[in-house]
């Protein structure tokens, strides 16, 4: 796929404009760089996340995969009409999403996106998540998207969800819950 590149600086962007995968230059504001811009925050965010001090080994190789993956999924938005995000993907989230939600007690309340750092990075993890499914979605609106990408990334924040709750638990054995009537 592409070029590696030798070269980190080509000069190339300084008109405010930047290639995409096929060589079609486009504004550095255009909305699908605006998509896979995105995807590359989420996937920084859990980079992250994986920082974090004794993080469990089946996280990591949850949140190593999903990584892979947000590779992918924006080499997929860099090229216009080239496709490799499949239904599998989506399944294999919902699998772990499964897993981990099983650990965790039901939600009756509200939680606050705390819980220490490791729950703390993975909400921002999320929120941000959630702001790359907007952006594929105004992508959608002018140019034709894989189903199968805002899917992802809406299974990927329920999934970060679920694991920011499991590691709040680890770490302060509990959830911070909103109270309305505070």
């Amino acid at each position: 796929m592409g070029n590696r590149l030798s070269k980190i600086y080509t000069r190339t962007g300084d008109d405010g404009t930047t290639g995409l995968g096929d060589g079609t230059r486009v504004p550095k504001d255009h909305p699908r760089v605006e998509a896979y811009g995105s995807v590359d925050e989420v996937n920084s965010a859990i980079g992250v996340v994986l920082t974090t001090p004794d993080l469990p080994e089946e996280l990591v190789e949850c949140l190593t995969n999903v990584q892979h993956d947000l590779f992918d999924l924006g080499g997929e938005l860099c090229i216009p009409g080239h496709v490799l995000m499949t239904s599998g993907h989506v399944a294999r989230l919902e699998s772990a999403l499964d897993l981990f939600n099983q650990q965790l007690p039901p939600l009756k309340d509200f939680i606050l996106p705390a819980g220490g750092g490791g729950a703390a990075s993975t909400h921002m993890a999320r929120a941000i998540c959630r702001r790359a499914e907007r952006r594929i979605w105004t992508l959608a609106t002018s140019e034709d998207v894989n189903p199968e990408v805002p899917r992802y990334l809406n299974r990927l924040s329920d999934l970060l969800f679920v694991l920011a709750r499991v590691l709040a638990r680890s770490a302060d054995g509990t959830e911070t819950l909103w109270r309305h009537d505070r």
